[in-house]
């Protein structure tokens, strides 16, 4: 498989350049430019296929001519000890899980592949390469975890004043591991500017070889294409009609993953997503994206610090306007109908559901005579443990789902004791004394 930019198709990188630079040179965001038809092989699969199957099959399918088949294997297997769930809670409904890991976070699934993807691309050119991301907890403590241990990256993490959780001291370069964590005297906003200022420059990004852990870099987006194949495993022979998934939007990376499933030939009828500012609903009930008016070799660079995969969605429906139709449905929901929602899940089928997968699933009821009519199945997407948001199910249910201690420990505050940081220059005095 070939990648190419959002903003110019005219040429392509292979998967090691794609994850190495996570940002094209023209501002655009790295996509596929081609896709395998796995019609045949996604049929084989059943019930009994594990996640790590699938993940090493669909990587040698997708990067076959870069890893053979046994590396391919090897990463998926060392990148996912864990691997989401899914249960059946009616006829017509079940639940993609995708929490069911170290930190709670579907994060993980995305930063663990990437992360031995990479470790493997630089084992082979003998090369070392650092993330920089910002922060406030679960990419941190997640990519701590992954890259702990790893020969060839580190990982320089920018944290608000008082944010920083996860981590052990072990983790510390200074103590022998690969993180640099930074606590910076700001916001959020604050990091994320100090991200894309040191990335606005070329020499630097070079110079320490950076690359980013969020969505904007293609391997964290890969491995969320491979949901959609392991859900359809287990629960093709139990539904005879139309398959449609419901999640929340996010980022839109998972909304992405899934429309590239499709395009591997993946059996499905469509996502069912609520409204967001960027996708609306026209007026004859069909999607509708409010950013498209503008072209995208017309806009600013992509976000490496904070990104948003409207961009690469945007390049699918410009390649396939019909797509937009009839493959995404959007509803609009009220905050009304989204805790009726969550009441729904728990009372019906004693599933505790954070506000996203309620809207979510929201959005699915709004739907449903789309579904009943050919007797279609819905899978509902929860990206998150429920106990992440307890404020807003305790709130809704009068009660909420208890804190695994894994996720609990996974989250837990460090206090660094170190001083606090303001400007990217600071971040690079630490980088240049501590990498």
């Amino acid at each position: 498989m070939k990648f190419t930019s959002t903003r110019d198709n005219s040429k392509s990188v292979n998967f090691e350049k794609a994850v190495l630079d996570c940002m094209s040179e023209d501002g655009g965001l790295y996509i596929p430019k081609n896709f395998a038809d796995l019609r045949k092989w996604l049929l084989y699969t059943d019930e009994k296929t594990t996640f790590q199957s699938i993940a090493g099959s669909l990587t040698s399918a997708c990067i076959n001519d870069e890893f053979s088949p046994i590396i391919c294997e090897t990463i998926a297997t060392k990148a996912f000890p864990f691997e989401p769930k899914v249960r059946r809670l009616g006829n017509n409904l079940f639940t993609l899980e995708l929490y069911h890991t170290p930190t709670g976070s579907h994060k993980d699934f995305g930063i663990s592949y990437l992360v031995n993807c990479l470790e493997t691309i630089l084992i082979m050119k003998g090369k070392t390469a650092v993330f920089l991301d910002a922060t406030v907890g679960e990419l941190g403590a997640s990519l701590a975890r992954a890259i702990r241990g790893k020969k060839h990256l580190k990982a320089v993490l920018l944290y608000p004043r008082g944010f920083v959780r996860g981590l052990s001291e072990e983790d510390f370069v200074w103590n022998g591991g690969n993180v640099l964590p930074i606590e910076v005297d700001g916001s959020e906003h604050t990091c994320h500017d100090i991200v894309r200022e040191i990335f606005d420059n070329h020499s630097i990004v070079e110079r320490h070889n950076l690359t980013v852990a969020n969505t904007a870099n293609i391997g964290r987006l890969m491995s969320q294409v491979f949901f959609y194949p392991y859900a359809f495993s287990k629960i093709k022979t139990q539904v005879s009609g139309d398959i449609f998934y419901a999640m929340p939007c996010g980022n839109y990376s998972n909304l992405v993953a899934g429309l590239y499933s499709w395009r591997l030939s993946l059996p499905l009828s469509g996502f069912i997503c609520p409204t967001t500012d960027e996708i609306k609903v026209d007026f004859n009930g069909n999607c509708e994206i409010m950013d498209s008016i503008v072209n995208l070799k017309n806009r600013r660079k992509a976000d490496p610090a904070s990104p948003s995969n409207l961009e690469r969605l945007e390049e699918i429906f410009s390649t396939d306007s019909l797509m937009m139709k009839h493959f995404i449905y959007p509803s609009e929901v009220s905050n009304a109908q989204i805790d009726e929602a969550c009441r729904i899940l728990f009372k019906e089928y004693n599933v505790y559901a954070d506000k996203s997968t309620s809207r979510a699933f929201a959005a699915a009821l709004e739907r449903k005579n789309m579904i009943a009519e050919d007797d279609a199945s819905v899978v509902l997407v929860m990206r998150d443990h429920p106990a992440l948001k307890s404020e807003y199910i305790r709130h809704t249910l009068g009660e909420a789902p208890e804190m695994p201690e894994r996720i609990s420990e996974a989250l837990r505050h460090t206090d660094l004791g170190r001083p606090y940081v303001n400007s990217a220059e600071e971040v690079l005095i630490c980088m240049a004394d501590e990498l």
